[in-house]
């Protein structure tokens, strides 16, 4: 189904780069094309081939509980990889949604 979507999506997404590309191509660095072919093969598409495996295998109820462990995941990287603060309700908020996850993970 992602890849129906994002088939659906290219038109739109050509003409939304189009209008928005720069003056010349040149100006793309190197690193902006390995970014973005890095984020479209793997991350996007390789990462929900990986997920739904999982999803198969561990089945639908107990791992997609884990996802919402994610912006807890995300928000823990960037307090250690990019030393960004992490505000006091932010860690409330996040030891909440731990707390949920651990219950709902119980009783499936």
């Amino acid at each position: 189904m992602i890849s129906w979507a994002l088939v659906l999506a290219l038109p739109l997404m050509l003409a939304a780069g189009w209008l928005t590309c720069p003056a010349s191509l040149a100006q793309i660095t190197g690193g902006a094309w390995a970014g973005l072919a890095y984020v479209s093969a793997f991350s996007m598409l390789l990462g929900f081939v990986f997920w739904y495996r999982g999803l198969a295998l561990g089945g639908i109820a107990a791992v997609g509980q884990l996802q919402l462990l994610q912006p807890a995941l995300g928000l823990a990287a960037s307090a250690l990889l990019l030393h960004e603060t992490v505000p006091p309700a932010m860690l409330a908020v996040t030891a909440a949604i731990i707390l949920c996850v651990a219950g709902a993970k119980r009783f499936v």
